[in-house]
């Protein structure tokens, strides 16, 4: 899986993953991570996802990282917001009042660029890269971020009834990744209705990601 694996899925219009509404997993436990007014959180492979608006409507502000240039056109203009472009090394940031979206390879975005994150939200883009990537990306997103607490959405499903995105990931699994920086705790695991794609049963579990002590901006 490669690059031009999400630009056609996002020309193609084959976005199923993207919710029309703000995800209720986030708007029922993002207060957990207990952030004051102002904090900004990131969004690792954000899409277009209206959790963004919601979000900002609730008083934070915005940093994101997405591959597609023409899911962040798309989403700025639903927010209605005109960004202002910047070339950051290998990436373009888009930027308006309260969000910087950074388009390019996450991998390319550094902490110097990126900036101050109080909080991570992670609903769309651990589940979507696959194992032999996912070691690299969970070390890569603490460094940019200093390990900054996370609200992570993961699916756990029989991985060989089904070829991800999105990808099984179990609890052992998030463990590994980030069980000696984090105090891990499941806040909500559900049944996927229909199962996942329609096509198998699947649990998605909510994780709260936070350290020892949990300070305010």
């Amino acid at each position: 899986m490669d690059a031009s694996f999400w630009h056609q899925k996002w020309e193609r219009g084959e976005i199923a993953f993207h919710e029309r509404e703000a995800n209720p997993f986030l708007v029922a436990h993002f207060k957990k991570l207990k952030l004051a007014k102002g904090c900004r959180v990131f969004l690792p492979l954000c899409g277009k996802t209206r959790d963004i608006s919601w979000l900002l409507g609730c008083g934070y502000r915005v940093a994101g990282a997405e591959l597609s240039e023409l899911a962040v056109n798309e989403l700025f203009k639903e927010l209605g917001l005109e960004p202002q472009l910047f070339k950051a090394g290998e990436l373009v940031r888009y930027s308006a009042k309260d969000i910087d979206i950074f388009v390019g390879d996450i991998f390319d975005v550094s902490a110097e660029y990126l900036g101050p994150i109080s909080a991570i939200y992670d609903r769309a883009a651990l589940v979507a890269l696959p194992s032999s990537i996912r070691e690299r990306y969970t070390s890569h997103l603490m460094n940019i971020t200093g390990t900054a607490p996370q609200l992570l959405i993961c699916y756990e499903y029989d991985q060989r009834l089904m070829d991800g995105p999105p990808f099984s990931v179990t609890e052992n699994e998030v463990m590994q990744h980030y069980g000696a920086m984090y105090q891990l705790k499941s806040v909500e695991s559900k049944s996927v209705a229909g199962g996942l794609k329609g096509k198998v049963a699947s649990t998605e579990t909510v994780w709260l990601l936070q350290h020892a002590s949990v300070e305010q901006c």
